[in-house]
């Protein structure tokens, strides 16, 4: 299965037996590589995807800054440390989950909830990582 199609198939799947889906998704590797990525998705600069490892590393690094995706500043809430970060951006947000080799990156808007997202993106960087990726 290419990268594409987990992107695709998975993160930009309709939600629940509904249109709805996620405004946006990727799936970017620590070294800033683009594996694959929907049409919507932001153009992050260098120095966001330094700071979202950072995060990671160093959890609430990213809390006073805010996190930024393609210049969009989103509040920085409860995620888990080391593992997920959640963003809050007015009735949207964003979830990123990083798995051994990539960060999975999912960006919301209404009607979508902030549950839903967390569930997607999180349950494919699950998989992604139980098969060691």
């Amino acid at each position: 299965m290419s990268w594409q199609t987990y992107v695709d198939d998975h993160l930009m799947c309709p939600i629940e037996e509904t249109t709805n889906h996620l405004k946006a998704a990727a799936i970017i590797g620590f070294d800033g590589s683009v594996w694959a990525q929907s049409t919507t998705f932001p153009q992050l600069k260098q120095e966001e995807m330094k700071a979202i490892l950072h995060e990671f590393d160093e959890p609430n690094s990213l809390a006073p800054t805010g996190l930024f995706l393609g210049g969009e500043k989103y509040m920085v809430i409860q995620g888990e440390p080391g593992a997920v970060i959640r963003g809050k951006k007015g009735p949207g947000g964003a979830c990123i989950k990083k798995t051994n080799e990539a960060l999975v990156f999912g960006i919301y808007d209404e009607p979508v909830t902030p549950g839903q997202c967390n569930i997607i993106v999180e349950r494919l960087g699950d998989y992604l990582i139980e098969q060691g990726l």
